[in-house]
């Protein structure tokens, strides 16, 4: 058993696909293995830090690998073209949110701000990720993705180029500007700008 987990291990991801293609199910478990809690955490980052929509949202787009692995063409990165799945599966995300908050009261239950009294530093850690959490969600959905894609998921600027279909200057650009929008909005945490 242990022969063949770690014959896996040493696959490309494409090689896995390639695999799951033609029935081999123990290849799926292995990129299961290598992807679930990467995009768990990028679903996360794009669709409000809600945890549940997360994990669905990762049990959907495997669910959809092992149906149709066929959808996966070998000659290009397994990575790039998970990430645009995930990208897209985003998107239709944002729409139906979009469709919620026109029909909803007006009321932002989104964001449960609860106050703890701890160390200062703490206190400090927290509201700057809630203010970071805040002001991430606020970019828009473009430059909120390119941010998300580069700074947590670690793609590179061209894998990112890939998955969004645009190329790596306006990667760049989209970059520069969330960067810029997210050092104004939480300049106030910046210890050198306070005086």
């Amino acid at each position: 058993m242990r022969l063949f987990q770690r014959k896996y291990k040493d696959w490309t991801d494409e090689a896995l696909m390639g695999a799951l293609q033609k029935g081999d199910k123990r290849s799926f478990d292995e990129l299961y293995a290598r992807y679930a809690g990467i995009l768990k955490g990028y679903f996360e980052k794009m669709l409000w830090r809600d945890s549940l929509k997360a994990e669905d949202l990762v049990h959907d787009l495997f669910a959809k690998i092992i149906r149709n692995p066929e959808y996966f063409d070998v000659q290009r990165s397994f990575r790039t073209w998970l990430f645009s799945v995930a990208g897209n599966m985003c998107k239709n995300e944002y729409k139906k949110a979009e469709v919620r908050k026109n029909m909803s009261s007006g009321l932002d239950d989104k964001y449960n701000i609860a106050g703890i009294h701890n160390v200062v530093n703490e206190v400090q850690d927290k509201q700057f990720k809630e203010a970071f959490d805040v002001s991430l969600a606020c970019l828009d959905d473009k430059h909120k993705e390119v941010f998300v894609l580069r700074h947590f998921d670690g793609l590179s600027m061209k894998e990112i180029g890939e998955v969004m279909s645009i190329n790596e200057g306006t990667v760049k650009s989209r970059l520069f500007y969330a960067t810029k929008q997210l050092a104004e909005q939480l300049k106030v945490f910046n210890p050198a700008l306070t005086i």
